[in-house]
């Protein structure tokens, strides 16, 4: 039984180490909202997020006040709109339409962001996909509250090669269309493999196919607490070590199930998932990187990186996973560059590389998030870093991820502001050899041995 004595018992660490609930989202389908004609299609979608979001900014703030718990952000994730607009959209102009009433929609609930303006591709690319995704750019560079995501791979059907060199050209592309505003939009777009349908953080956040109508999840966030604890017990052995993040996990834990309850219970909407993930902020003490350094690296990159962040992942997943009802999502660490101030400092020492981020990646929760790069960087030289990625997690039978952003008119050395959650980013540089032969082959990588297990 949670109650509010066990909240009123972090609030040190709400107070002093940043704990954060980082987000309420709620999932909507939107398969009953299919129509072959578009005007219908639209106004459906429109009716059904308004009707089954109108509480949940308010209910979000009743939590806060009641409880003294910080939400950052109140969000809404939709069925991947490849699948919605396939019947109504001929063109992608069409899915554009459809990106902008999900904005509207968005705007008028209050919330944050709303994800799911997404495919997934990870064998192959129907007609709808391929329009959705070619129309990424204008539909971010149209909108401000709409985030969208694609997945180019899986464990069980390898790796969608013809849609790993397509997402290279729409990323450029999409950071061309927004760089007025340092190519923003980059940062509203992710690539997966192994996408989970139940994850509650952005951009990659989507409602997907095996969820019920409407779900609440919760992603809970609290580098800074596990900082503090390790404080206390710094140069002890790893057994300590170990137990120290376990036990700051499941009480970090302990607020989000409370929450997502409490949500869960006032909106009238099943409880999905907590997500266990260990989200930083730009706020100094709150940031993996320095959770790394207190357990003894002098920067995040150092030898012994990848060995300490599996570490910090599997404690605070064995912590949490008995903490909640049901645990999902990405549940790990997350280590974004631009939304990290520790991995940020790491990166100015030099530190930290791109190819170091890569091998953090095979343990972390996630894989190369919020880095920037030069504007000039070639269309299949981004393919190949997603590609490298998406085969690291269909390999590992894991999730990762790629959302870099190429800045227009920067080069290393210089940096790129984007204020909030989304924060600040040196722009690093990128192996600079050619690998277009390699991304520009048609067809697919097929699945590991290990994936038949039937």
């Amino acid at each position: 039984m949670i109650n509010i004595y066990e909240v009123k018992e972090t609030n040190d660490m709400i107070e002093k180490a940043n704990l954060d609930v980082r987000t309420i989202t709620l999932g909507i389908s939107l398969l009953d909202c299919i129509d072959s004609d578009l005007d219908t299609l639209l106004k459906n979608i429109d009716e059904k997020i308004c009707r089954v979001a109108k509480d949940l900014v308010s209910t979000g703030k009743e939590i806060e006040r009641e409880f003294g718990i910080p939400i950052v952000n109140k969000r809404i994730s939709v069925t991947p709109i490849a699948l919605v607009g396939g019947s109504a959209c001929k063109s992608s102009s069409d899915f554009v339409k459809i990106a902008k009433t999900l904005d509207n929609a968005a705007k008028k609930m209050g919330v944050n962001f709303i994800g799911g303006y997404s495919a997934l591709v990870s064998k192959s690319m129907t007609k709808a996909d391929e329009l959705l995704i070619r129309s990424i750019p204008e539909a971010l560079a149209n909108t401000e509250m709409v985030c969208s995501s694609v997945n180019l791979g899986s464990t069980k059907t390898g790796i969608d090669m013809d849609a790993v060199r397509l997402m290279g050209e729409v990323i450029k592309d999409t950071a061309e269309l927004t760089k007025d505003s340092d190519s923003l939009g980059c940062a509203k777009l992710v690539v997966f493999c192994n996408a989970p349908d139940d994850n509650p953080f952005m951009a990659g956040a989507f409602h997907g196919v095996t969820e019920g109508d409407a779900v609440i999840n919760v992603g809970v966030s609290g580098p800074g607490v596990v900082k503090i604890a390790l404080e206390k017990v710094r140069g002890e052995s790893f057994e300590v070590l170990c137990e120290t993040i376990k036990k700051t996990a499941f009480k970090v834990t302990r607020v989000g199930q409370l929450v997502a309850r409490e949500a869960s219970k006032r909106l009238g909407v099943p409880f999905g998932i907590i997500d266990l993930s260990l989200a930083p902020t730009p706020a100094i003490g709150d940031s993996v990187a320095d959770i790394l350094e207190e357990i003894g690296l002098e920067y995040a990159g150092a030898p012994g990186t990848t060995a300490a962040l599996a570490l910090l992942n599997d404690q605070v997943k064995k912590g949490g996973v008995m903490a909640s009802s049901y645990v999902g999502g990405l549940s790990g660490a997350f280590i974004p560059v631009s939304e990290d101030q520790g991995m940020i400092n790491a990166v100015e020492a030099g530190a930290l590389t791109i190819e170091k981020l890569e091998a953090m990646t095979c343990v972390c929760s996630v894989g190369l998030d919020m880095i920037a790069i030069p504007g000039d960087t070639k269309a299949t030289t981004i393919s190949g870093m997603i590609a490298d990625e998406m085969a690291l997690g269909m390999v590992n039978q894991k999730t990762t991820a790629v959302r870099v952003i190429p800045v227009v008119g920067k080069g290393v050395g210089e940096t790129v502001e984007f204020g909030g959650l989304l924060g600040h980013a040196p722009i690093m540089p990128v192996n600079p050899f050619d690998c277009s032969n390699f991304i520009n082959r048609k067809g697919r990588i097929p699945a590991p041995i290990h994936s038949f297990k039937n």
